[in-house]
């Protein structure tokens, strides 16, 4: 079933509707990097008939499996090394994960490398507030949290948190864009950066 936002809903999750909306018709194999508490693989499992949820820590994975009951592959494993396919997958999802690479860039090339020919890799990340444009966009969140906040709760997630950005907005948009031509940038109110790319088939 589709994420029930009122059991559900952060910052995280609440950006799971951007990562549907980029999923064609067609796609048929779908990847969750970081996957976490395993929520945007139910989601894409919606959509998608085969989905692949990998993240290195084992607990988290455990919970995920044994919380979930979609038809998923759950895989311990480093996005950066496991094994998996290159061009394998129409559809590569990464919720607030790039921020936990050591290298953004060589991160954002590793997805695109397992993204299929004319597939879809979409990433949400996190970045620290350096512009003034920033704060004005950090304020406006502040409010729109609150305001979601009083309609569906505040659900936290089992997954580590880690608020040490290494780079700005405009740092991460940079090295996005050095990366993955052509993909489209967008900044979140919620505390968050978007980025939609689809690789050349």
């Amino acid at each position: 079933m589709p994420l029930d936002l009122h059991r559900h809903w952060n910052a995280n999750t609440h950006h799971h509707r951007l990562v549907l909306a980029e999923v064609g018709p067609g796609a048929r194999t779908a990847l969750d990097a970081g996957t976490g508490d395993g929520l945007l693989a139910d989601d894409l499992r919606e959509l998608v008939p085969s989905v692949t949820a990998i993240d290195r820590d084992p607990g988290v994975v455990e919970r995920a499996r044994s919380r979930s009951g979609a038809d998923i592959t759950w895989v311990v494993g480093d996005i950066l090394t496991y094994p998996l396919p290159e061009n394998g997958f129409d559809v590569v999802a990464s919720n607030t994960v790039v921020h936990h690479l050591p290298d953004l860039g060589a991160g954002l090339a590793r997805l695109a490398a397992l993204t299929a020919p004319g597939g879809v890799l979409v990433v949400i990340g996190c970045a620290r507030t350096a512009s003034p444009a920033d704060l004005v966009m950090d304020g406006v969140g502040v409010v729109a949290a609150q305001v979601y906040k009083l309609r569906y709760g505040l659900w936290k997630h089992s997954a580590p948190v880690n608020l040490d950005y290494p780079h700005t907005y405009t740092q991460a948009r940079r090295i996005a864009a050095a990366t993955l031509p052509g993909m489209r940038w967008r900044r979140s109110p919620m505390f968050r950066y978007v980025i939609a790319w689809r690789k050349p088939a």
